[in-house]
């Protein structure tokens, strides 16, 4: 007999033609068609993370807000860092406050090293300390010529990407505790990278060289540093970084023809931060929709 509970995952969720839908960067959940789900309605916690302490960064929107609500139910708080966004970072934060736990907002640019900081001590103010560090947030733009990315564009992208990266986890280290997690964001294009993302497959590629030096280098502190590699996410970077055709036919060339949502992504945000995750560390967990990741 079928197993009734058995679910297709290429049409779990919708896939392509998308509408062809526009937005400026960074982009809002509530303007995109469809609204991405982060697991708001799905995702059920079993006190995997119970008074852990988690900076996430991205964590308004798409795969940071499914983090966000999948770390609270499963017991932690929360201090999200994020660009400009209020009105998807307070419907985060709503979120998991309704969970029962802590949740802190703090807007601001990340390319800066003060502000880096500035979360950090935010976080110990606020929450007493860090054991969670989820490095998400990322720019990224869509170019079909090389001569359209230009250096400001070009820092830009490696300052959020990579230097933010460095900076946070520079400002958390001394604080974190033997059993802290250090998670980063990388990109399929880190393995595989788009010809129309070449700048932004560059500081993924960069952040996972980056995981497995800071890997080694935390070990002898217990700090485990892993990153995680989606491939296409329907999140708002889709609708406000590329072209409309591109948002179109988005996930079409995954072996599952269609994009991931962030709920999809929650799984192993949550097994790398606990205790079922203690013995990785230096690794790179792909969800990718089929496409090999070496």
């Amino acid at each position: 007999m079928a197993d009734a509970s058995l679910i297709d995952p290429r049409t779990k969720y919708p896939g392509p033609p998308f509408e062809k839908q526009k937005q400026t960067v960074p982009g809002e959940q509530p303007a995109m068609n469809p609204t991405p789900d982060c697991g708001e309605e799905s995702y059920v916690g079993s006190e995997k993370l119970q008074g852990r302490r988690a900076i996430i960064t991205g964590g308004d929107s798409g795969i940071g807000r499914a983090v966000a609500i999948a770390y609270a139910r499963e017991g932690a708080d929360i201090l999200i860092s994020y660009l400009n966004e209020h009105r998807d970072a307070e419907a985060t934060a709503e979120l998991v406050r309704q969970a029962g736990r802590k949740c802190f907002l703090v807007p601001g640019d990340i390319q800066d090293q003060a502000h880096c900081q500035a979360i950090v001590q935010r976080a110990l103010d606020e929450l007493g300390g860090v054991d969670i560090l989820v490095n998400n947030a990322a720019f990224q733009m869509t170019h079909k010529d090389l001569e359209e990315f230009s250096a400001d564009e070009l820092d830009k992208t490696f300052r959020t990407n990579v230097f933010a990266t460095f900076f946070l986890t520079q400002a958390a280290v001394p604080h974190m505790l033997p059993g802290s997690s250090i998670i980063n964001t990388i990109s399929i294009n880190a393995d595989k990278p788009n010809a129309t993302l070449v700048a932004y497959a560059a500081t993924k590629g960069a952040l996972q060289n980056l995981t497995g030096g800071l890997a080694q280098l935390l070990a002898e502190k217990g700090i485990r540093v892993n990153c995680v590699a989606p491939g296409p996410v329907w999140t708002p970077l889709i609708p406000s970084t590329m072209s409309l055709e591109q948002i179109a036919n988005f996930g079409q060339s995954v072996p599952l023809k269609r994009p991931a949502q962030p709920a999809e992504l929650a799984a192993p945000y949550v097994m790398l931060a606990s205790e079922d995750g203690s013995y990785i560390s230096g690794a790179t967990i792909a969800v990718t929709g089929g496409v090999p990741f070496i």
